[in-house]
């Protein structure tokens, strides 16, 4: 009889695959190497006891809004899935005492632009978004597989026309810089929107950036934001009593040594010293960990080469902080927002790119500062917070220090003053910032990956999403939908299309596929 099937890795792409088909009545069983399950979506104690951190995904807002929660919401909240709602997304700021945000009213939106004819060009974007999203959250929606992406684009050229398919195309191709320099005349809000870039390793000159800038200034004016309530563990913990309630597994401490397979066909893995088969794997992997549990190889040359040269994105630097007291910004309006980007222009945010890529710690990282317990006040104990912080981007490896300041050539040795850089560049936007400081834990890039080993050099993303290794190449040529030249082993999560990000899109789509 062969075995359940088995999903390697308790990721969010591993749980809603697993969560999906145990809902069907399949037999599933979840293998994961760590203590707990979850991958990046995970919240614990990092600080002090009582303040619960989002280990590194804090939006939910993806997730919230997948096909998976489309077709299993109801049930994922009786076991426990809760959303806390966030009119006021993200903002960005700009000159010490100067910002610019984004709200769900659009009227308060509008009223921090500098410039009239941005607020008429913001509405009429506003206008189009219904359709635009419909086109490009369809492509972000569609696998990869010959099939359903015939019919995608069938139906959208049949829906937009010659002129507007081939506008949309050159859309997908263009930089954030390109797109924003011909859109906006306010360098205030080229910037805001070019920071979102960087989340996926879109410097602002980098071709096909445009996209992510446009989705989430659309989408955050249009829906807000979401995060879990009491952490982003709400989803894992949710998904992890979905899945046992229908007879499957989740097993941590469960490092799986070699995936098993004979005359091009799975048959099982070795885990913790056991001999488990299976009929069929879904492998949550960075491309480098399936090519190391695949051994001598899938027999297929360019497949086993393609894994080995599967590019990672920089990597990030995390930096989880309990506060006596709220971020006290000079610009005050700064406290009413979920996601704070600091920096300050988008040139800076070019130079921090190429700097880190250089392999040097860039002189004014780009932060991402996070401020979940304005709105969810259970993260922490009465009257107190939590601040949650990526510098993006930072190199893995360190070649030197864009600054000149820091000697260390190693992360163990440049936490610490890495750690200062960041503190000093969020008190320069909030003087006395640091009095409110109760305890602070740093997370090197190296940090990261020792915790996840998918985050490869600290990439949250599990590689590059630039134009070479997106789409159809995803996470190579031939094999976008996942697929592998072994019979009934599947890839999924944020190295295979469509991409990092809590949507899971990856491993609900081969559930879905698997009948």
């Amino acid at each position: 009889m062969p075995g359940p099937i088995l999903i390697i890795g308790a990721g969010i792409n591993g749980l809603v695959a697993a969560a999906d088909l145990a809902a069907r009545g399949k037999p599933v069983r979840v293998l994961e190497r760590g203590p707990t399950p979850g991958g990046a979506v995970r919240t614990e104690e990092l600080t002090l006891p009582g303040f619960r951190h989002d280990v590194a995904a804090m939006n939910l807002s993806m997730f919230a809004g997948s096909a998976f929660m489309a077709k299993h919401g109801p049930e994922m909240a009786r076991h426990g899935m809760d959303f806390v709602p966030i009119p006021r997304p993200f903002a960005q700021a700009l000159e010490p005492g100067d910002h610019l945000g984004i709200s769900t009213d659009v009227e308060e939106t509008l009223a921090g632009f500098a410039s009239e004819a941005d607020r008429a060009t913001w509405r009429a974007l506003m206008a189009e978004f219904p359709e635009r999203a419909g086109v490009v959250g369809g492509l972000l929606g569609t696998p990869m597989r010959r099939g359903p992406l015939l019919r995608f684009l069938w139906q959208s050229w049949r829906k937009l026309g010659t002129a507007k398919s081939l506008d949309t195309a050159r859309f997908l191709a263009t930089s954030p810089r390109g797109w924003l320099d011909e859109t906006f005349e306010d360098p205030r809000l080229r910037t805001a929107l070019a920071s979102w870039g960087m989340h996926l390793d879109f410097a602002p000159d980098i071709a096909g950036g445009a996209i992510f800038p446009y989705l989430e200034a659309m989408a955050g004016q249009a829906l807000g934001m979401v995060i879990g309530k009491g952490g982003a563990d709400v989803a894992t913990r949710a998904l992890v009593g979905m899945i046992e309630a229908h007879g499957g597994s989740v097993e941590c401490n469960a490092e799986v040594e070699r995936i098993l397979h004979e005359n091009g066909r799975v048959t099982g893995v070795i885990a913790a010293g056991e001999k488990i088969e299976a009929s069929t794997i879904f492998a949550g992997l960075a491309p480098k960990h399936l090519r190391r549990l695949l051994g001598d190889g899938s027999g297929d040359r360019r497949f086993d080469r393609g894994l080995e040269t599967f590019r990672h994105a920089p990597g990030t630097m995390m930096l989880h902080l309990a506060l006596d007291a709220p971020v006290p910004w000079a610009a005050e309006a700064l406290g009413r927002y979920a996601y704070v980007h600091v920096g300050r222009s988008v040139d800076v945010a070019a130079t921090t790119y190429a700097e880190a890529t250089a392999g040097l710690l860039p002189a004014t990282p780009l932060l991402v500062v996070g401020q979940p317990t304005l709105f969810d006040p259970s993260r922490a104990p009465a009257g107190k917070h939590t601040l949650w912080v990526q510098a993006r981007v930072v190199p893995a490896t360190i070649r030197g220090d864009a600054k000149g300041e820091i000697s260390a050539r190693n992360w163990e040795d440049a936490k610490e003053p890495m750690t200062e850089r960041i503190l000093d560049l969020i008190a320069e936007q909030a003087p006395g910032f640091r009095r409110t400081i109760l305890a602070r834990t740093a997370v090197s890039p190296l940090d990261l990956e020792a915790g996840n080993p998918n985050l490869v050099g600290g990439d949250q993303i599990c590689g590059s999403h630039h134009l070479s290794q997106n789409f159809l190449f995803r996470p190579l040529r031939g094999f976008a939908d996942g697929s592998t030249p072994i019979a009934n082993l599947q890839m999924i999560g944020a190295a295979c299309w469509p991409g990092a990000g809590t949507g899971a899109a990856s491993g609900f789509f081969a559930a879905q596929a698997l009948r």
